[in-house]
């Protein structure tokens, strides 16, 4: 074996002292670096309406207490579609909900959905079609901040359930804190 002609440094071999000085040096970067933080943001934060909220999903329907009674049978969403109707930047949904019978055609509801208070479950904000007027809806979308649905319904009291005899568009927008109905095309038979 050849030898070294220069002689042989003493930092080269490390000692319980090397690491106890290196672990030393390592805590206390450590420990300075917990006392040295960047300071508080100090951009203002938009308020009020014109703040846009984190993009969110549409509230779902699981979970939902619809504001239908239905009995010994369970509510059923048949339907859904979600949207932003508000203008806020996050979407609501609205649920076409209706009994779930063996038998017979339940009349639908058309409930709009938002976020609860704990963002877990969501609740029933309006009520777009009320179950008592015997409508079934066939069709539902979201469009442009919109509701559109077409509707089957009844010209009197008398036609049977089955067979609905009057089919409606109907269109809800968003005004003045409230759902307005306007009707593009007018109720026709069917």
């Amino acid at each position: 074996m050849q030898q070294s002609a220069l002689p042989e440094l003493a930092h080269t071999h490390a000692r319980p002292i090397h690491w106890v000085a290196t672990a030393t040096a390592l805590a206390g970067v450590v420990a300075l670096s917990s006392f040295l933080q960047p300071r508080a943001a100090t951009a203002a934060q938009p308020t009020g309406r014109t703040a846009r909220p984190a993009t969110t999903a549409a509230p779902a329907t699981t979970g939902v207490d619809f504001p239908l009674t239905c009995g010994p049978v369970q509510a059923l969403v048949v339907k859904k579609a979600s949207g932003d109707l508000d203008g806020d930047g996050v979407p609501e949904t609205v649920a076409v909900v209706h009994c779930d019978a063996a038998m017979g055609t339940p009349p639908d509801a058309v409930y709009v959905l938002t976020h609860g208070a704990d963002a877990a479950h969501a609740r029933v904000v309006a009520t777009l079609v009320d179950p008592k007027t015997r409508n079934t809806v066939t069709s539902l979308t979201v469009t442009d901040g919109a509701v559109l649905a077409t509707l089957l319904g009844y010209s009197t009291p008398d036609v049977p359930s089955c067979c609905p005899d009057l089919k409606d568009s109907a269109k809800w927008e968003w005004k003045d804190d409230t759902f307005v109905r306007s009707t593009p095309a007018g109720a026709h038979s069917v």
